[in-house]
């Protein structure tokens, strides 16, 4: 568990150890910060979308520990010691994610707010299986809202990342 800190106004406030993306960050909370919103406003990675913040849609999934989770119903002070991906530490320094990848071929998103939540779920998916069937892309992604592409796109650029022959229509 973090450490407690009282600030100048006697306020409790945590430091909190975490790793995102790789990089290790010390940073102090206040008790009730949600880990979206210490991902986008103390690290800046805004690629993680606030959204319905009741775990409903899925726009601020995060990988911890390799699972995906909505970090909006994460307090920043639980995520002490542990590890984060976020949709900014996908893709390696020379070129993006297969996964990243087959989203642009297939036009697996409109308006791109819950692509990066989608890319995540799809990830931890391949990594645990690489060859899902569309059923299984349908569950690991069930967690996650889109009001634009009704997910028919989706479905296949994560079957074509997994390697698949996708059938053309």
């Amino acid at each position: 568990m973090s450490n407690v800190i009282i600030d100048r106004a006697g306020n409790k406030r945590y430091l909190v150890n975490i790793t995102v993306n790789g990089d290790s960050y010390e940073k102090i909370v206040k008790g009730n910060s949600l880990l979206v919103n210490f991902l986008r406003d103390e690290l800046d990675l805004t690629g993680t979308k606030r959204g319905c913040e009741l775990g409903d849609c899925g726009s601020c999934t995060v990988l911890m520990g390799g699972k995906p989770i909505n970090s909006c119903l994460m307090l920043a002070v639980e995520a002490d010691g542990l590890e984060f991906t976020t949709i900014e530490g996908v893709a390696s320094t020379n070129e993006i994610d297969p996964i990243q990848d087959m989203f642009i071929e297939y036009g697996a998103m409109q308006c791109g707010y819950c692509t990066p939540g989608m890319v995540l779920s799809a990830k931890a998916l391949l990594t645990k299986n690489p060859k899902p069937t569309e059923l299984e892309v349908r569950t690991a992604i069930s967690g996650n809202l889109c009001r634009c592409t009704g997910y028919v796109n989706i479905v296949k650029a994560i079957l074509a990342a997994s390697g698949q022959e996708i059938p053309a229509e």
